[in-house]
């Protein structure tokens, strides 16, 4: 199984629904070095399946003190494969770093050169 977390989207019933087929169950937890920003969505299919043009997005600050809550759920290598594809090109999947001490998968920012922790 895989972890992923979600600050966004992802953590609506109708997005699991319509992305996985099922509703997932996660867990809290705080991912360190990262704040949210938004980034408009242009993906109509994107934009049906969230009712919203507007998403949050996560920025690299390296600042351990930034701490973004959010939720991690376990998914198949199937299910992941179905996030990246509902995930727009703006999102890069990369390891985050967490409070529980745990790994898990995030969407961060794609223009963000930063973005992998190191």
């Amino acid at each position: 199984m895989e972890r992923l977390f979600s600050y966004g989207t992802l953590q609506l019933e109708s997005v699991q629904l319509e992305t996985f087929g099922r509703k997932l169950v996660g867990e809290k937890d705080a991912l360190i070095g990262y704040i949210l920003s938004e980034v408009k969505i242009t993906d109509e299919t994107v934009i049906k399946v969230s009712g919203m043009n507007i998403h949050p997005i996560l920025k690299y600050t390296g600042i351990s003190s930034d701490v973004v809550e959010g939720a991690v759920f376990e998914l198949s290598d199937l299910e992941l494969v179905q996030a990246d594809e509902y995930e727009v090109d703006e999102y890069a999947r990369v390891e985050g770093e967490f409070t529980s001490g745990k790994a898990a998968w995030i969407y961060a920012c794609a223009k963000d050169k930063t973005n992998i922790n190191g």
